[in-house]
């Protein structure tokens, strides 16, 4: 894991959202990781690499009530007399990073965001052009990126699920066959959509509402932390 202490909480951890496959849910995972950590108390940046700036715009629409969440508009360019690590700095005691990531990513741009990253998720959608998909990007990922095993962990989430479609079934054989985690399981919920809309996680809803999805994003919350197996599924 990254090397740097932060207070009491623990280590700074960097965690990613990608998938070169638009639409696949990079950013509802990635602001809802990140709000997560938030209403957990820890100090947490959410960088945005989309040009679509698609979780900007959910963050200016986080109330003043709900825990803060530093943004960086990592996607812009390079402004004169600015340099880029000005540009993508975050306050010295922020203690987890999300990244969120676009669907186009050359080999450079890989290799770029992955560089010192803790944890890389990977978002599938349950079709099998998304599978086709999944399975170069994973390729990629792993020949490209060279990662480390020891370094950086990488898990899987199913997005937009519905358990008993032909479709679930074809991407729980395709996952199957891989030695990548799969690390939580989205239901296809308009909760989600409606959550987005006000700047807020699906587990900032009222309890009565998103009261069976809480358990989703603990266990995610879990994995990434303490390097345990992956939640039974």
């Amino acid at each position: 894991m990254t090397s740097n202490r932060l207070g009491d909480w623990g280590f700074m951890r960097r965690i990613i959202v990608m998938n070169t496959k638009g639409g696949c849910g990079k950013t509802t995972i990635a602001t809802n990781v990140a709000s997560y950590y938030a209403s957990q108390g820890y100090r947490t940046a959410l960088f945005d690499y989309d040009a679509q700036r698609s979780s900007t715009h959910w963050l200016n629409l986080r109330t003043e009530e709900s825990p803060e969440i530093y943004g960086v508009t990592a996607f812009r360019r390079e402004t004169p007399g600015v340099t880029r690590s000005w540009q993508v700095r975050v306050p010295p005691e922020t203690e987890r990073i999300v990244i969120d990531t676009p669907a186009s990513m050359d080999r450079h741009d890989l290799m770029e965001r992955v560089r010192g990253v803790d944890t890389i998720l990977i978002p599938v959608l349950p079709s099998p052009i998304d599978t086709y998909a999944a399975a170069d990007f994973i390729r990629d990922l792993l020949l490209v990126g060279k990662l480390r095993s020891d370094q950086t962990r990488v898990g899987i989430i199913p997005n937009r699920i519905r358990s008993h479609t032909l479709a679930f079934q074809a991407l729980k054989r395709f996952l199957n066959s891989l030695n990548i985690p799969v690390v939580a399981q989205l239901q296809d919920s308009q909760l989600y959509v409606q959550a987005a809309d006000r700047g807020m996680g699906i587990h900032e809803l009222p309890e009565h509402r998103a009261r069976r999805h809480r358990r989703t994003w603990h266990d995610l919350y879990q994995w990434v932390e303490t390097g345990g197996p992956a939640p039974a599924r």
